[in-house]
C-alpha cells in the first residue's frame, strides 16, 4: 500500500507543472488584446476634407497606429507618404472603385506602391453595378485580372462587403458567387462586421468555409434598432469574433462609423473600446 501511495503521489506531483502550465495558457489566451488598432478614414472624412495633416495627427494622438484611406483629398502620394512617416502611422490598405480598376489600373497600383499600401480594396459597388448575378460574374472576372496585376507588383487585393452582397439575388448570395468565382489566392475579403450582421448572415460560417480569407475587417457596432453605433455602444460581440481571428485570418482591424455626429469623438470612443477589448 505504501508503494502504491508513493507512486500515486509521484504521479500527482509530476502532473502539477502540466496542470499549472495549462491553466496559465488558458489565462493568457483569455487576456488577449489587439496589439494595433486602425481606422477607416471615411469615418473622419469631414475633417480630412478640411485638414488632412491635422486629422491624421489627431488620430495618431488618440492612439491609432494604422489608417485605411478612402480618397487622398488632393494630396499626392509623396505627400501622403511623408505625412504617414512623420506621424509613425502605417496604411496597409486603401479603398478604390470599379472604374479605376478598369480604366487606370497601372496608375492605381503605382499610387499604392508609392504610399506603401499592402492591399488595394474594392470598397463599393454602385447600385447600377449590382442588378444581377451576371454583374457579379463580370466583377469576378475583372477582380481576377486586376488582382493578378496587383500580385505581380507585390500588392494584394481585397473586396469590402456591405449588406447587399448577402441578400439573395436570382437564388444565390452574390458574396457566395464572388468567393466561388475568384481565385482565393488573389481575392481576399475585408469583412465589414456591421454589414454582415445587419444582413443576418453568420460570419463564423464564412470563417469555417473560407478560413484565412479575411485578413482585414471593419469594426463597426450596431445599436438595438439596427443603426450604426460607436464600438462598445452597440450589441455586436467583437470579443467572440476576434477570438476567431486565426480561423478568419484577421490581421488588420479598422474602426469605422459612417454617420458620426462628431467624427473625432466617435473615433476616440471606438478606439478606447477596441483597445481595451479582452478576448
Amino acid at each position: 500500500m505504501r508503494r502504491r501511495e508513493l507512486l500515486t503521489g509521484i504521479a500527482a506531483m509530476s502532473m502539477t507543472p502540466i496542470l499549472a502550465a495549462s491553466e496559465q495558457d488558458e489565462e493568457t489566451a483569455a487576456k488577449r488584446r489587439l496589439d494595433k488598432v486602425g481606422i477607416q478614414l471615411y469615418t473622419v472624412r469631414d475633417r480630412m476634407a478640411v485638414d488632412v495633416p491635422g486629422t491624421l495627427r489627431s488620430l495618431a494622438e488618440i492612439g491609432y497606429q494604422e489608417v485605411e484611406f478612402a480618397g487622398y483629398f488632393d494630396h499626392s502620394p509623396a505627400e501622403i507618404r511623408a505625412l504617414l512617416d512623420d506621424l509613425g502611422l502605417a496604411s496597409p490598405s486603401a479603398h478604390t472603385q470599379l472604374q479605376p480598376m478598369r480604366d487606370t489600373p497601372t496608375e492605381l497600383i503605382e499610387m499604392a506602391l508609392s504610399i506603401g499600401h499592402e492591399y488595394i480594396v474594392l470598397g463599393w459597388l454602385q447600385p447600377e453595378e449590382r442588378t444581377s448575378l451576371d454583374d457579379y460574374r463580370r466583377h469576378a472576372e475583372l477582380i481576377n485580372g486586376f488582382a493578378e496585376r496587383c500580385r505581380g507588383a507585390g500588392l494584394k487585393f481585397a473586396y469590402h462587403n456591405h449588406d447587399f452582397e448577402f441578400a439573395p439575388l436570382d437564388g444565390m448570395r452574390p458574396m457566395d458567387l464572388l468567393l466561388a468565382k475568384t481565385d482565393p489566392t488573389l481575392m481576399r475579403v475585408e469583412l465589414d462586421l456591421y454589414w454582415i450582421n445587419k444582413a443576418g448572415a453568420d460570419p463564423f460560417a464564412y470563417f469555417e468555409k473560407h478560413p484565412g480569407r479575411f485578413p482585414l475587417c471593419h469594426v463597426k457596432d450596431m445599436a438595438e434598432d439596427g443603426a450604426m453605433a460607436d464600438v462598445g455602444a452597440g450589441g455586436i460581440d467583437f470579443a467572440a469574433l476576434f477570438a476567431a481571428s486565426e480561423l478568419a485570418g484577421f490581421r488588420h482591424y479598422y474602426v469605422e462609423r459612417d454617420d458620426p455626429a462628431d467624427s473625432l469623438a466617435s473615433a476616440a470612443n471606438s478606439f478606447s473600446a477596441v483597445s481595451q477589448l479582452v478576448f
